[in-house]
């Protein structure tokens, strides 16, 4: 047994081979291959304030504190879309998603076999493109999935092993992370024993509905709060960062952590329902906060950033705009690797790029259907960003769901907040600032424009 963290991982291989792999390089038979190994994490609906390193005077998470400390940090990370499925397509492809295509979370809520059918197409679309996964896995890389993948099998998406059955959302291998770290502990022996660079996806159902957490978590949260919805989803936030020790942990323990990038974001925002003033019906179990979750506000799209490579990345707060399409060219470069010349995103680590960015986009649709080849007809916002604005505009897509009322409450057509002055977006600055408008209205049009 192999302890790591607070939490135990059974690793089960032979104490010898262990040793044996702790002390070879992880690219000792193929020198000409890549060498550097990359951990990607993402949590799954979880806002942007929580957290220890962002301020959170709560939830503690101190993994992830310390990952943030051995970072590149950006405090003003964005995704570029506000729901699980398109958000993760959108960090894999680094496209946005009226590019790559997947727009929400289903393609239409009707006939089950009509769906199914729908879906597979897009999803061959989606696999189809180059990505983070297939690109690395072609330089040699073995690359595991768990937890949520949307994109069919792990097979069918490339990866050289996995948990997604393609079913919806990643079936059986949601229980990663919730259940068990072992099979992303034995991958890395795996990899270790046949001298591979690896990437590992962990993308766990966290800190996600269901909010169950560990009895003495709920118990020390409802100290604090005394509301249990709220208690529930803080225990699960600290569930996850104890989960993420594990990994780091083990990293460590095996002595890959000098040689093994870490990529930390969340795919969403999330507020419990009861910490909002906004009355929307509630139709569904877990329903969340309205100003989060499928919204273009920064409940909705914020998240903080992590990239680290101790000894190589220099840690470092940075006040630049960061964006979810950022990460595929920024860790393909890392890596040594080419990066597709059309991606609209930078690399993270090239200060120039950052200094010379002066804004960052994203649109919103609707969150159960989709139109193939026709991004805009469910699309719901666009907004662009900048060091200090952030303007929105309201788009009038088609939705016939029964999860219309969460973006139908909000007919606002153009709403600017100053971020600086105003980050909880609780006044519009529309009249009193035009001349910000008429600036940041055309950039908005050239990379998205109104659909006609």
């Amino acid at each position: 047994m192999v302890v790591i963290g607070r939490f135990p991982i059974l690793c089960v291989i032979a104490c010898s081979t262990l040793q044996a792999a702790c002390g070879r390089s992880t690219n000792e038979a193929s020198p000409e291959a890549p060498s550097l190994n990359v951990v990607v994490i993402i949590s799954d609906d979880q806002s942007w304030r929580d957290y220890g390193f962002m301020g959170h005077p709560d939830i503690e998470t101190p993994n992830l504190d310390r990952l943030a400390g051995e970072s590149l940090r950006f405090d003003r990370g964005y995704v570029c879309v506000p729901l699980c499925r398109p958000s993760v397509a959108s960090i894999v492809s680094g496209l946005h998603p009226h590019q790559h295509g997947i727009v929400a979370n289903d393609v239409t809520l009707s006939d089950e076999t009509v769906r199914n059918e729908l879906n597979e197409q897009v999803r061959a679309l989606f696999n189809a493109q180059p990505n983070l996964i297939n690109q690395l896995v072609s330089k040699g890389y073995l690359a595991l999935q768990t937890g949520k993948w949307w994109e069919g099998s792990w097979q069918a998406s490339g990866f050289s092993s996995g948990t997604a059955d393609g079913s919806r959302d990643g079936g059986a291998g949601l229980t990663i992370g919730r259940s068990s770290m072992q099979p992303v502990a034995d991958y890395i022996l795996q990899a270790v024993e046949k001298d591979r660079p690896f990437l590992i996806w962990y993308a766990p159902l966290l800190p996600h509905i269901p909010h169950n957490p560990k009895e003495e978590l709920l118990d020390k949260y409802m100290k604090v709060v005394n509301q249990e919805e709220v208690a529930r989803y803080y225990g699960m936030c600290e569930y996850f960062d104890m989960t993420c020790g594990q990994l780091i942990d083990f990293l460590e323990i095996m002595g890959l952590r000098q040689n093994t990038l870490i990529v930390y974001i969340s795919d969403n925002g999330w507020v419990a329902r009861s910490q909002s003033d906004i009355e929307i019906p509630q139709t569904f179990e877990g329903l969340y906060a309205p100003r989060s979750k499928a919204s273009p506000y920064d409940n909705g799209i914020r998240t903080p950033i992590l990239i680290s490579l101790p000894g190589t990345i220099e840690p470092e707060r940075s006040t630049d705009l960061a964006s979810s399409i950022d990460l595929y060219p920024t860790i393909m470069t890392a890596c040594g690797l080419d990066v597709p010349q059309d991606l609209p995103g930078i690399n993270l680590l090239d200060k120039e790029a950052r200094r010379d960015r002066d804004a960052v986009f994203g649109a919103a649709y609707s969150m159960a259907n989709m139109t193939i080849g026709n991004p805009a007809d469910t699309r719901q916002y666009r907004w662009v960003i900048t060091r200090k604005w952030k303007y929105i505009v309201r788009d009038q897509g088609r939705d016939t769901t029964r999860y219309r009322f969460i973006h139908a409450w909000d007919q606002t057509p153009t709403q600017l907040f100053d971020l600086v002055a105003d980050p909880g977006e609780t006044t519009n600055l529309v009249d009193r600032h035009p001349e910000v408008v008429q600036e940041l209205s055309p950039k908005l049009e050239a990379w998205l424009p109104r659909a006609r």
